[in-house]
């Protein structure tokens, strides 16, 4: 296994360092502060009250399988079957699923670059070839079908709305994406982890164009669980049985309490609430980030800002070092999502209040002598 290509996360490290100052600005982590609603919170109690704690089947709880399926039907107009919704111990666990069933030894997996980084870390831990293809803002940070015609991939991976950038992908470049991987036998995966968390563009799950996807979710972000560890992959009906017995030898089935605490987070009414919260402190970060460096485009969803920082720095590791170091502001240096042109950005997360990211902002202003 190729586990000497494998990379740290850079940011998890400025996690540890931050917690060195008391005053610390935290721009850094992808966690929502925002928790789940009171009926969430109730049925995890209720479930532990109930002695909850056995494994479920591999597939996961049906009835919170079947809820998966009316919230295909409900928010795109997709039809699918429970049988086909496989649980899993955070998106992370889909993701093993997927390149388990999608990639064999040394297959090739497209990635965009940038990305995030547990895509090829991933591929390096199965043998699998990362095959990353540049993206910028000319394409607003999306592939499309010109980026595969020269490349012999065995699955391709993206992301909307994506990490680290916020964009999504046009339901035209989507559709043609999906329809250029099913006409030349390329796997689709489709991470769609910070669905919910759109601000203005209307968004397509892959779902809508191939039964043949093969698209992931989760509970961590829009529905502010990060901690229960649950998330889920739709597979194709012809491989239900396989993606079964993967997770069965895996890691057996996701956490029991977290599913029962999951029947309650379709909680529509409060999810508006999460996600208009998130819009206000995108406007307000976006709003004052751009005064002070480059950001190459307002983000569409998620909960990140892209910020080119070469007006500073031509190495954005150090860059975020010092701004830890010398102001208490953490940020996530771009050296974690690839090696196009990286090292001239940051991640700023907006996953903290409104009052938090001023004092941060304030600082920055007083350090770069910004106005």
């Amino acid at each position: 296994m190729k586990y000497d290509k494998m990379s740290s996360f850079i940011v998890m490290d400025i996690v540890r360092d931050a917690l060195k100052y008391e005053d610390t600005i935290h721009f850094e982590i992808g966690q929502p502060d925002l928790t789940p609603s009171e009926k969430v919170k109730n049925r995890l109690l209720e479930a532990v009250e109930a002695d909850k704690f056995s494994y479920t089947e591999s597939l996961g709880l049906l009835e919170l399988r079947e809820k998966i399926v009316e919230h295909y039907k409900k928010v795109y107009g997709v039809e699918i079957k429970a049988g086909q919704v496989l649980l899993t111990p955070g998106t992370s666990g889909a993701f093993l699923v997927a390149y388990t069933l999608c990639l064999k030894q040394n297959g090739k997996l497209g990635l965009s670059d940038p990305s995030y980084p547990c895509y090829k870390n991933f591929a390096y831990m199965f043998d699998i070839e990362p095959v990353f293809m540049d993206i910028d803002k000319s394409t607003n940070y999306q592939l499309t079908v010109e980026n595969l015609k020269n490349e012999k991939l065995d699955a391709l991976q993206i992301s909307s709305p994506s990490n680290p950038t916020g964009n999504i992908y046009d339901k035209e470049n989507l559709k043609q994406l999906i329809e250029y991987c099913d006409k030349n036998g390329i796997s689709f995966i489709s991470d769609e982890l910070y669905h919910g968390l759109v601000y203005e563009k209307d968004i397509s799950t892959a779902l809508e164009f191939s039964d043949k996807c093969f698209v992931i979710n989760g509970f961590s972000k829009y529905y502010c669980m990060p901690g229960l560890r649950l998330g889920w992959i739709i597979v194709p009906e012809d491989l239900v049985r396989e993606a079964e017995i993967i997770a069965q030898n895996i890691f057996i089935s996701a956490p029991t309490l977290s599913q029962y605490a999951a029947l309650e987070a379709f909680d529509y009414e409060y999810l508006e609430e999460i996600k208009n919260i998130f819009k206000q402190r995108r406007d307000y970060l976006y709003g004052e980030l751009n005064k002070i460096f480059k950001v190459d485009a307002k983000p569409e969803g998620a909960f990140y800002l892209w910020a080119n920082v070469s007006e500073y720095t031509n190495d954005s590791f150090s860059f975020a070092k010092q701004l830890l170091e010398e102001i208490h502001i953490a940020t996530t240096p771009g050296k974690d999502f690839g090696s196009n042109k990286t090292q001239q950005y940051l991640r700023f997360a907006y996953t903290r209040d409104i009052e938090h990211m001023k004092e941060g902002i304030k600082r920055l202003k007083e350090y770069l002598n910004v106005e």
